[in-house]
């Protein structure tokens, strides 16, 4: 699932009045995560530092993967630094390298088939796994000692399921929260059509609409208060425009509609009706097509941009690293994604030489965990470090599950040697009162690290965009880009290393108390938030990455 807090924003306003909403005055600099704290005064990463530090020495090209929902590999910003694969010639309908992928030129899709059709929705896991296994565990005296190990691991799956889906309260929430959302987004629907005439725009930005002087009474002050409002709790940057609120919004009114109705009725199986492959052998593998931009590539786009959106070539934004190529995987549609998907992705990742994912995803559900878990463990072996976002539920999910994770059942529990999972941090400055994001989930067992996943600028489709993106999901291509930057300089670190030197490279902040995510006044040390306590620092990491020694790894 793309990553999606509007509903907690939105939850807020329902809850509470909303008259007390205000948005306090921001500073907004483009690159405000890349700044250092005690030069710039933002608690960014200080890569301009990394970079004097890296000055003279030598790097060398990394393949980063993005498994997401697509990228734009036309845009000016990344057209230049998308990986183009060597063996395939373009658009010939063969499959020159032998893969078994035809025409895999940017990457490969998993969420299409070979006629060009792509899958872009997708039902909740918890609805799929609930109606999968609805006759096989609905007995009440089912014998679960007679079970093998992942018997009991799908009989516990659907449990969990079950009770979230047939919980009568939680089916009010979500009634109550589907009206709410719908009503709200009729009502600004009719206040946009009046400011698209008195802006005389059809698209404009909250800041064009902070600067329009309604006159008191006419229709055109109340239509701006109605937007303003929402703009407000939503905590959105100015740079939103109200085609992208209304898109958001509608997305999350049909998230709850669907919810209520999936109690009842089994979810469109919109994968399966499009892929035609047989899920549940992971032999059959080679489906999908190359088209790797697909109907919606937005947040795949902006987290490529963070990685490695063009350096110093005068357009847009920098990204983070300078010498990379980006992979496109698609694999994660509006929904939840399926573990095959995920699984076969990492694979392809690996197999096509990237030393880097970034998997700005994530579920509560993992029902063929053992796949994905395989597929971590392939990482492994090929030296591949995986990003992951610890997700946006203002959660802790140490005791919560998320998935993907690095706890691999399949291989006796062991925890996964190659994987980082990251939290957002936000600042002051930028319109984030405290140090962790008010949305970002936590957990000092199973969140690593923190990154600035606030108020985040970067590539966005539709003619050489940009926009400001919040969430986890844009923390974890900091990361990423951190990590590829390593890579990069440091060669022959393994992936491990890569993963130690920036878990011991973190930034502390000095006031280390915040605001726990998801409450509005429990002040927390903001390092028991993560086992490193503390926000990825470049100039840190590379300092130490330049003090080791490269590790004999085991074959």
């Amino acid at each position: 699932m793309k990553f999606n807090y509007l509903s907690i924003a939105f939850a807020s306003v329902l809850l509470s009045a909303t008259a007390n909403a205000q948005q306090k005055n921001t500073v907004l600099s483009k690159d405000w995560y890349q700044k250092d704290l005690a030069k710039d005064t933002f608690y960014g990463i200080s890569l301009d530092q990394a970079y004097d530090f890296l000055k003279g020495k030598k790097s060398t090209s990394t393949i980063v993967a993005v498994i997401d929902g697509g990228i734009d590999t036309t845009h000016e910003d990344l057209k230049n630094i998308v990986w183009k694969n060597p063996k395939e010639i373009p658009s010939n309908g063969k499959d020159d390298d032998g893969n078994g992928y035809i025409d895999d030129i940017y990457g490969w899709n998993f969420l299409g088939n070979a006629d060009g059709k792509n899958v872009n929705k997708e039902a909740e896991e918890k609805y799929r796994v609930y109606y999968k296994f609805k006759d096989k565990y609905s007995n009440p005296n089912i014998d679960t000692t007679k079970m093998s190990f992942w018997d009991k691991y799908d009989y516990k799956t659907w449990k969990r399921a079950q009770q979230e889906i047939e919980d009568p309260v939680k089916s009010s929430q979500d009634k109550q929260m589907a009206n709410f959302l719908s009503m709200t987004y009729h009502a600004l629907l009719k206040a946009d059509t009046i400011l698209v005439k008195s802006l005389r725009k059809n698209e404009y930005t909250i800041a064009d609409l902070e600067n329009y002087k309604a006159t008191a009474g006419d229709q055109s002050n109340y239509a701006k208060m109605t937007m303003m409002q929402i703009v407000q709790v939503a905590n959105f940057a100015p740079t939103t425009t109200n085609t992208e609120i209304l898109k958001d919004l509608k997305s999350e009114s049909e998230k709850y509609a669907t919810a209520d109705d999936a109690r009842n009725n089994a979810p469109e199986t919109y994968r399966a009706n499009i892929v035609h492959d047989n899920y549940s052998d992971f032999k059959d593998n080679h489906y999908g097509n190359g088209d790797v931009h697909a109907q919606d590539p937005m947040h795949g786009s902006h987290v490529s941009g963070i990685i490695a959106a063009q350096r110093d070539n005068n357009i847009g934004m920098n990204g983070i690293a300078d010498n990379v190529k980006i992979l496109s995987v698609r694999a994660v549609p509006d929904g939840d994604e399926y573990d095959k998907d995920i699984a076969l992705a990492i694979r392809y990742a690996v197999d096509n030489g990237a030393k880097v994912i970034n998997m700005s995803f994530g579920k509560a559900y993992s029902p063929e965990k053992y796949w994905v878990d395989s597929a971590f463990e392939y990482a492994a072996q090929h030296d591949v470090l995986l990003i992951h976002a610890a997700g946006n539920e203002s959660e802790n999910i140490d005791s919560l599950p998320n998935y993907p994770n690095g706890d691999l059942l399949a291989y006796g529990g062991i925890q996964a040697p190659n994987l980082i999972t990251v939290g957002a941090s936000g600042d002051p400055r930028i319109g984030d009162t405290h140090l962790a994001a008010n949305f970002s989930n936590y957990g000092k067992k199973t969140v690593d690290v923190f990154a600035p996943g606030e108020r985040i600028y970067s590539t966005v489709p539709e003619t050489n965009k940009y926009a400001y993106l919040d969430g986890t999901s844009m923390a974890s291509p900091v990361v990423t880009g951190l990590a590829a930057l390593i890579r990069s300089y440091f060669p022959k670190l393994s992936a491990e290393q890569v993963k130690y030197v920036i878990e011991h490279s973190v930034e502390i902040p000095k006031n280390d108390s915040t605001v726990l995510p998801g409450t509005s006044d429990q002040i927390v040390p903001f390092s028991s938030l993560s086992k490193s306590g503390g926000i990825v620092n470049a100039y840190n990491a590379v300092k130490l990455a330049s003090t080791l020694k490269p590790e004999k790894r085991k074959k």
